[in-house]
């Protein structure tokens, strides 16, 4: 039987990827951002899998504004969909929410998230990073069955899923859907994502009902007689000049 958390041969990535492995407690999205911010080639998938969790990182060197270049983030949100749903039971239900939450069976397993080198949306960022945080186990023997809003991968049917090649399997789908992107616009993702998202028509915590997205996936926010744009741009973390 596979160990399911050491590869037999080297992981393979799709071309224009290059893997890089981290370990202990270094967070690949850290790693990732501060290799971008070095000049590190766009492409580099950081990676840090560990028996309860995995961790990854994809940098970017994006040609277009920020605001549609974070379009990124919804991008890699299908390819990790479509690589878990390709790997997992039949009946391993896969979801996304605009936030970058990653829902398996109604359950927050992961989540997705974005830093770029500026938060000024009109301009062209020097890099982007999109990172993974995905459960494999739950956080501890006491979690299990307790927070039925949280979950993680063994919990859902997905034991026999092998991290490393879920990992390989998300770069190959999100290049899928990259490609797509750059071929097609951005008219195959929003059916795609649409498909998959929850939360649409539904209440927020903070007030207003969800209504939709616009051409940059922002979202149509709609409080009494009046709908606002929160810009997907609005969930990039750190400290960005």
């Amino acid at each position: 039987m596979e160990n399911l958390f050491e590869a037999p041969e080297p992981l393979s990535f799709p071309p224009l990827f290059q893997g890089e492995a981290v370990s202990g407690s270094t967070d690949p999205f850290d790693k990732a951002c501060a290799s971008a911010t070095l000049g590190c080639d766009s492409g580099l998938l950081v990676h840090n899998v560990t028996p309860d969790r995995l961790r990854a990182a994809i940098v970017f060197a994006p040609e277009i504004p920020l605001e549609q270049a974070m379009a990124m983030l919804p991008t890699c949100g299908i390819g990790f969909q479509n690589a878990l749903g390709a790997l997992a039971p039949p009946e391993v239900a896969v979801q996304l929410s605009w936030a970058g939450d990653i829902i398996v069976n109604g359950g927050k397993a992961g989540r997705l998230r974005a830093a770029a080198s500026h938060s000024d949306p009109t301009v062209i960022p020097g890099w982007l990073v999109i990172g993974l945080d995905l459960q494999l186990i739950p956080r501890s023997s006491n979690d299990a069955g307790l927070t039925p809003d949280k979950t993680s991968l063994i919990e859902e049917g997905c034991g026999d899923v092998s991290p490393l090649r879920l990992l390989e399997s998300w770069a190959r789908h999100t290049l899928v859907w990259i490609n797509t992107l750059s071929e097609d616009g951005t008219a195959a993702l929003h059916t795609e994502w649409r498909g998959l998202s929850i939360g649409i028509g539904e209440e927020i915590a903070d007030g207003g009902i969800f209504v939709g997205i616009d051409e940059n996936f922002g979202m149509l926010l709609r409080q009494g007689t009046t709908t606002n744009l929160i810009p997907l741009s609005s969930l990039l973390e750190g400290e960005n000049p």
